[in-house]
């Protein structure tokens, strides 16, 4: 099995150029990415999730930034985005987006850990604060 089988911490495995290459978003690629763009990273995710029109050279640079993230250098990350035809523009787009998605969301996210319930009491069970009154009939026992 290659040591790329997996999808990295923070990041996706994408097929291109013919092979499964690890694609990361760090903080320098996403810096990168705004300063060559005038656009946020934030804006680009938003107009990924459809709020917006994303632009796919946009989508083409973040892919070669996820790619230099990922080990690959800059003349390679671009001139196996450079070679790709329009036609994949659509799947670029949805891999742009799975890599936005992956930086900005931890895998784990939303699941309580078994340490993290260590330790902790039950959860509470909520009980009812009304007073119960005794019935002022007379009472079957005589």
């Amino acid at each position: 099995m290659p040591i790329t089988a997996d999808a990295p911490a923070g990041g996706t495995l994408e097929q291109l150029g013919g092979e499964g290459r690890p694609l990361v978003l760090r903080n320098g690629e996403i810096e990168r990415f705004e300063r060559q763009h005038g656009l946020g990273i934030f804006a680009m995710l938003d107009q990924l999730l459809g709020r917006g029109e994303p632009q796919a050279r946009h989508c083409r640079d973040l892919l070669a930034l996820g790619l230099v993230g990922g080990g690959l250098n800059d003349k390679s990350a671009d001139k196996l985005i450079d070679d790709l035809p329009p036609s994949e523009n659509h799947r670029i787009r949805s891999m742009a987006q799975d890599l936005l998605l992956a930086a900005f969301i931890p895998p784990d996210a939303g699941k309580k850990k078994a340490d993290d319930l260590v330790g902790s009491s039950a959860p509470s069970v909520r009980t009812s604060t009304k007073r119960k009154l005794k019935s002022k009939a007379p009472s079957a026992q005589a």
